[in-house]
């Protein structure tokens, strides 16, 4: 009694702590969980929060376990381990270092915009990290091969570069604004390509989609599909405020002859101003579509609704899954 004294009685650990029906919810679920402070946590207080999320779980908890104590537990846990499989993330995919790494990147690919080089370097750097988001938040069920994940890298790349570039060449005689707004699109176009590559297997076999209670149907294309186009959206709209709007506020300071003075600042400048609009732009396009995605029984492969009609009859109107992030 003495070790659950402090825990509401039917506290439960897994249900969020925002309604996920609505932006609003998951929009502070995500400020919780995309929290950049969390990358500063030692690997020794990750472990004990994810030992306090399973004690929990099991209804074992150390003796004056608070509620706040478990809810620092699980933000720490849901920023560090996947959903699915469990197991700790690398630190650079993790969707709490969306803020540094990514403000990092994005604002040196809005400076260094006007020569080919940078513009290969920044966005082939952009793509490697790209890549290790994408393979550390993939659906775990879903194992993808060394080769599949050599090829998705190397084909993302090169759309981002042959955007890049071909645009770089081509706004060359446009007005300025125009080629500011280059990286945006290389990012736009490689996200088309990188996550559905990094994902492929999802899309050939399928992931496993669940009724309301959690208890497995089976597995379908359609519901991937769904998953994955729903991520690239929340990608490009984590990028686009920053990467369209940045350059217009640049464009105009650059005219003012302070600005000039001081041209070796302009890129710590691109890269604060990024960080700015990333520490909202990250939550809230997270936030844009529920984590557990739901497609209607009528959606599905004709094969898996003809296999669920038979088992379940029309007791499942809607199918659920883990989107990915």
């Amino acid at each position: 009694h003495a070790k659950m004294a402090t825990i509401p009685l039917g506290f439960n650990i897994d249900s969020p702590r925002w309604d996920q029906s609505t932006f609003m919810g998951r929009l502070k679920h995500f400020l919780n969980i995309t929290d950049p402070r969390t990358v500063l946590v030692p690997e020794e207080e990750l472990d004990r929060a994810k030992a306090l999320v399973e004690g929990c779980r099991a209804g074992v908890l150390p003796p004056g376990s608070s509620q706040e104590q478990l809810l620092y537990a699980k933000k720490l846990y849901d920023s560090a381990f996947h959903p699915d499989s469990g197991e700790k993330m690398n630190f650079i995919g993790r969707m709490s270092f969306q803020v540094p790494g990514g403000m990092a990147i994005t604002g040196c690919m809005l400076q260094f915009y006007r020569t080919v080089p940078a513009v290969v370097f920044w966005q082939w750097v952009n793509q490697s990290f790209n890549a290790f988001v994408n393979y550390t938040n993939r659906n775990a069920a879903s194992p993808i091969s060394l080769r599949q994940i050599g090829v998705a890298y190397i084909t993302a790349t090169s759309a981002a570069l042959a955007t890049a570039v071909g645009l770089n060449l081509y706004t060359k005689r446009a007005p300025a604004l125009l080629a500011r707004w280059v990286p945006f699109a290389a990012v736009a176009a490689a996200n088309c390509v990188n996550i559905p590559m990094m994902r492929q297997q999802e899309i050939i076999n399928g992931i496993t989609v669940t009724d309301e209670n959690n208890n497995e149907l089976g597995r379908s294309r359609r519901a991937a599909v769904k998953g994955i186009t729903q991520v690239v959206i929340s990608r490009i709209t984590m990028a686009a405020p920053g990467m369209i709007i940045l350059p217009i506020i640049m464009e105009r300071l650059e005219k003012f002859t302070f600005m000039q003075r001081i041209r070796f600042l302009h890129g710590p400048l691109q890269v604060l101003l990024c960080g700015g609009f990333l520490l909202f732009m990250v939550p809230a396009a997270c936030a844009l579509f529920p984590q557990q995605c739901s497609l209607a029984l009528a959606d599905l492969e004709l094969e898996l609704r003809d296999s669920i009609v038979a088992k379940h009859g029309d007791k499942v109107p809607y199918v659920y899954f883990n989107k990915g992030l």
